[in-house]
């Protein structure tokens, strides 16, 4: 087993790095925020008491941070004290252009580096069945494979550098477009008469399938593990969604790419969120389409 450090002990880093422990590695942990500390510690990660004494000494570094911004200024600092040959994995969810710069700062170092951005939720970090979407070099991605399937279930390796992080803004853009259709038909749905069941049966069955109907419905009853089904608690919190919806601009921005369903998810996400409702589940967006948002 490894010696690993593990550096944002946030909502999905914090069981991510519990679900290293479970898998018999040896995890030192570091995060700002002292109640996320005690939260990790409380889960068998030993917890360093600063950035730097967390990666020296370890085989591999893993980060799990808020935005590109953050991982640049962590991997800057630990870099000159990581041990040479540590494997360094990124999995926030970041624009391509910090994933690119960081990995360009790992190979100037002599390190190996991957950036495995996640999905599955915070519900995929606790039960290590997270999907890890990969960019880096195979030899990285070899080296790697046995830390995430320690935190997950699925690993799928998506190219060069930067290219997970590309795969990942692609499919949460996916997602957040067909959310917000999905919540239309049902809001459009309840004017017309139709019961949720009847119009969850008709489309889950049909050519109006999508994941947001299937697996994370927005409307109560039909999915019972939907956070419909639990006052929108998340799952995938608004902030989050709108934080990759504008990733997928910034990138469709940089390369010219015509993304107006994207585009559209983003305003309507962002309209929902100034309302208050960043730390609700984004599929309580079918609130604001039905009028009622601020109720």
């Amino acid at each position: 087993m490894a010696k690993i450090a593990f550096i944002g002990l946030g909502n999905m880093g914090g069981p991510m790095a519990a679900n290293l422990v479970k898998a018999g590695h040896q995890v030192a942990g570091f995060d700002l925020v002292p109640a996320l500390r005690e939260q990790a510690a409380a889960q068998g990660v030993a917890v360093a008491s600063s950035l730097v004494s967390a990666v020296q000494g370890c085989e591999a570094v893993v980060t799990m941070l808020p935005a590109g911004g953050h991982v640049v200024s962590v991997w800057r600092e630990f870099l000159p004290k990581a041990d040479k040959g540590a494997l360094l994995i990124d999995c926030s969810t970041i624009d391509v252009a910090s994933s690119h710069q960081v990995h360009q700062m790992a190979h100037d170092a002599g390190f190996r580096s991957v950036d495995a951005p996640v999905s599955g939720g915070t519900g995929g970090a606790t039960n290590a069945t997270l999907t890890f979407m990969c960019g880096g070099d195979p030899e990285a991605l070899a080296a790697a494979t046995p830390i995430l399937q320690s935190m997950g279930k699925k690993i799928v390796a998506c190219g060069k550098a930067g290219a997970g992080q590309a795969a990942k803004i692609c499919n949460n853009m996916i997602l957040g477009a067909t959310m917000v259709a999905t919540a239309e038909a049902f809001v459009l749905g309840e004017k017309l008469g139709l019961s949720h069941q009847a119009l969850f049966d008709v489309a889950s069955t049909s050519s109006g399938q999508s994941w947001s109907m299937t697996s994370y419905c927005p409307v109560p009853g039909p999915v019972p593990a939907s956070p419909a089904n639990h006052d929108y608690k998340p799952g995938f919190a608004t902030a989050l969604m709108l934080k990759d919806l504008k990733l997928s601009q910034q990138a469709a921005l940089s390369v010219g790419a015509s993304t107006p369903m994207g585009a559209l998810a983003m305003q309507i996400y962002s309209l929902f969120m100034a309302e208050g409702h960043a730390g609700e589940d984004f599929s309580a967006v079918i609130a604001m389409l039905r009028g009622k948002a601020g109720a």
